[in-house]
């Protein structure tokens, strides 16, 4: 048998539907929880949407000693906005009120996983018994419609239930929007551009949910500044570069995170060992007591090593001074005195027996390979620059006022044969 729509209205064997929504459900995949044994395959679950209403879905009877609840299923291949659903059940003639009583009780969810729970109830039968030709508005948005029954021990049910159900669903029609992202009478009004899943209310327009970083019931309005996402319920991580507001969508810090911070949305300190911004900086290995740096500035917060000066730990140092905080003063009778710094090429002697200034030094370079000397004058800026390059080598402080022509060759030879 046909169905026909004269004038919006469908007219099915007296089950009649309005006609300005479109059939969602027409051919798309079913699935059921059992199928009653039969010859032919006569009662699969695709019965109950192919139009023909001589052909139904049939499950094995459920209130029995093994089977206590059913289920049918429908994929509407999509989220689409739904205004009703239609259902034809099984009529023998002569035996109307035992079908009503064998198709009472049922539930109808609507989903987007196919979940059965309270939030995807569209409608609760009960406790009247049903027409066989049923129809209920379900005023949502959904992709999968089940239909569900049970038969449990230990309840008792209203009068002109059947206890032992065979379900046999002849039609199910959803009806609504074809066409994502419209509402309305004809399906023609465009939803609000930032709904969920781009569905809406198919009456009223309104949205069921909005997309991440808006919120209102047309989804029209941004998250209040530091909160993103999902109903505007993330707070941002408060570690933006210069203080920026994060992303109201992603939470992510469009223009990098603070100095001190990684991670898409900047909630992640720099590991151990790292600083700076983009954590790209590694500490030096000279903040007191191996103590990691300052993750922001680099600095050792704890102070140096013996040996080493200012914010990073990475300087010297300077000549005739030593110890925690460079405080103590050399004696005054290491050899020549003065400080070796060894190079790939030879080493350096810095010397004060000079007559400098005090904003100078001087430094005799002797290239241990040709024999060849030179004499020069070095800024205290050139010393810092000299004493903090990886390729030399600077005695340990302790050893200042120690030492001797043939440690000093020594102490070169093993630096030569360094990799």
């Amino acid at each position: 048998m046909k169905i026909k729509c004269y004038e919006n209205i469908i007219f099915l064997s007296g089950f009649a539907l309005v006609c300005g929504y479109d059939d969602l459900s027409k051919n798309k995949h079913a699935t059921q929880s059992t199928t009653a044994v039969s010859s032919n395959d006569d009662f699969i679950a695709s019965n109950a949407v192919d139009r023909d209403i001589t052909t139904c879905m049939r499950t094995e009877p459920i209130g029995t000693s093994s089977a206590k609840t059913m289920w049918w299923k429908v994929d509407l291949g999509g989220v689409y906005n739904i205004f009703s659903v239609n259902i034809l059940f099984k009529y023998y003639d002569g035996y109307e009120t035992r079908q009503q009583g064998r198709f009472a009780g049922f539930s109808l969810f609507v989903s987007n996983t196919g979940v059965m729970d309270h939030s995807s109830l569209c409608y609760k039968d009960g406790p009247v018994l049903p027409p066989l030709n049923f129809t209920t508005n379900c005023l949502t948005s959904g992709r999968y419609v089940t239909f569900y029954n049970e038969r449990l021990d230990g309840v008792t049910y209203p009068e002109g239930y059947q206890l032992v159900v065979y379900t046999q669903l002849c039609e199910v029609i959803v009806q609504g929007c074809k066409t994502s992202g419209v509402y309305g009478n004809s399906c023609q009004e465009r939803c609000p551009m930032h709904c969920r899943d781009n569905v809406c209310h198919i009456q009223r327009g309104t949205c069921f949910g909005c997309k991440p970083g808006w919120t209102g019931t047309t989804c029209m309005t941004q998250c209040i500044m530091g909160w993103y996402g999902v109903d505007c319920k993330q707070q941002c991580s408060g570690h933006c570069r210069d203080d920026a507001i994060c992303n109201h969508v992603t939470g992510q810090c469009d223009m990098g995170c603070t100095a001190g911070w990684r991670g898409a949305v900047c909630d992640k300190e720099c590991e151990v060992g790292t600083y700076g911004e983009n954590c790209i900086h590694n500490c030096s290995s000279n903040c007191l007591n191996d103590s990691p740096c300052n993750k922001r500035t680099g600095q050792c917060d704890s102070g140096c090593k013996p040996g080493f000066t200012n914010a990073l730990c990475n300087i010297y140092c300077l000549p005739e001074y030593y110890g925690y905080k460079c405080e103590k003063t050399c004696s005054g009778h290491c050899f020549n005195n003065s400080l070796m710094v060894f190079s790939r090429q030879g080493f350096i002697t810095f010397s004060n027996y000079s007559s400098g200034t005090k904003e100078s030094t001087y430094a005799e370079t002797e290239n241990q390979l040709s024999g060849d000397s030179t004499f020069q004058e070095l800024s205290v800026t050139t010393w810092k620059e000299l004493t903090a390059s990886k390729s030399e080598n600077v005695l340990d402080n302790s050893d200042w006022c120690d030492l001797s022509l043939t440690k000093v060759l020594k102490e070169h030879e093993d630096f030569q044969k360094k990799p």
